[in-house]
């Protein structure tokens, strides 16, 4: 018996002889075989992607930026706080000079101060000692002035800064904020016309979409390059109806799916349990699988490099939610499967 479209039972769909599989041949839509196609929506999400990882960069330099500006803000502040108390010192010594004058006549006109002196030479040395606090007043005074430019300059740059702060974050946020809508929409378009394409039993051909090449030195790598881990190999769970022949990568619609390695394109097929998906033969004599995809950027027989697009994540077939369903298997064929983590780590990817 064929699997079930809605509860997928991975564990049955072992190969076998006769009139069972040509029945699941007859039922099963066929593989695709259609030409490759214009980009359309899938170029729109692979160039949001990059823009949203872009903006993101961005964004989180800004953050970073910002909490240094912070820093030169608070001690701007601390610095502040030092030159209001300098202020307050220098007053106070004014204060306390301006009394010293008066207690010791510094009032008192010059001819008073020759009647009332001892002698000439006290009359000098008290000339003297008055000029000496007019000098202390007056460089008190300079030192009041430039403590109270510099208190001003330093509030014009802290404001300065605070308010390029405000501006630039605002910035940043707001084109995140915007891409992130954008790539919504194009997700949700890509996966409709997944869905008509299922639907319909007859997938669409490659989509040639522009990749940056990338120098992978490893021979071998994950799927897809940033993703959180959701069901595992061998695992019981609602959406299947025994054990998971896999692992499975919780990504966005339009994700780029990567091979893991070298090899050649076994099968490109749409419908069923698995929706859209890409079966990859590589040496040795292990197939990988990458399933539930909205598009397809491979046709059969093609060869591939490590970390080469082959498709897009979705949610095509039996699938509730986004995310990239993965295989190792000894053959191209649902039911040898083996541990996708395991058969990755000895090949040094640790997922």
């Amino acid at each position: 018996m064929c699997p079930s479209r809605r509860h997928p039972n991975p564990s049955r769909r072992v190969r076998v002889l006769g009139v069972p599989v040509l029945l699941c041949a007859l039922l099963w839509p066929a593989p695709a075989t259609t030409a490759s196609e214009g980009p359309g929506a899938s170029a729109d999400v692979a160039r949001l992607y990059e823009e949203a990882s872009a903006a993101t960069a961005r964004y989180e330099e800004g953050r970073r930026e910002a909490r240094i500006q912070k820093r030169k803000v608070r001690k701007l502040d601390r610095l502040l706080a030092g030159k209001r108390r300098h202020v307050a010192v220098l007053h106070s010594d004014l204060g306390r000079m301006a009394r010293a004058q008066y207690r010791t006549g510094g009032g008192l006109p010059y001819t008073a101060q020759l009647l009332l002196a001892d002698s000439p030479d006290a009359v000098i040395r008290g000339r003297r000692a008055l000029w000496l606090a007019d000098l202390a007043v007056n460089s008190a005074v300079t030192k009041t002035r430039r403590a109270v430019a510099g208190l001003a300059a330093a509030k014009d740059r802290a404001g300065r800064a605070k308010r390029s702060l405000d501006r630039s974050t605002a910035r940043l946020a707001k084109l995140k904020r915007g891409i992130e809508r954008k790539l919504e929409t194009a997700q949700w378009t890509l996966q409709g016309e997944a869905d008509r394409s299922v639907a319909a039993g007859k997938c669409r051909g490659a989509v040639r979409l522009h990749q940056q090449r990338t120098h992978v030195t490893r021979a071998w790598v994950t799927p897809v390059e940033s993703y959180e881990l959701s069901a595992g190999f061998d695992r019981a769970g609602g959406r299947w109806a025994g054990r998971h022949t896999g692992q499975d990568f919780a990504v966005g619609i339009g994700a780029p799916v990567r091979s893991v390695g070298a090899g050649r394109v076994e099968s490109v097929s749409c419908g069923g349990s698995f929706g859209i998906e890409v079966v990859v033969r590589h040496k040795g004599g292990y197939y990988t699988q990458y399933a539930h995809l909205a598009s397809v950027t491979v046709d059969q027989g093609e060869r591939v490099r490590p970390g080469q697009w082959v498709g897009q994540a979705g949610t095509t077939g039996n699938s509730t939610g986004p995310h990239l369903h993965f295989e190792a298997r000894l053959t191209p064929d649902l039911g040898s499967e083996v541990d996708p983590r395991k058969w990755l780590a000895e090949r040094g990817v640790t997922l």
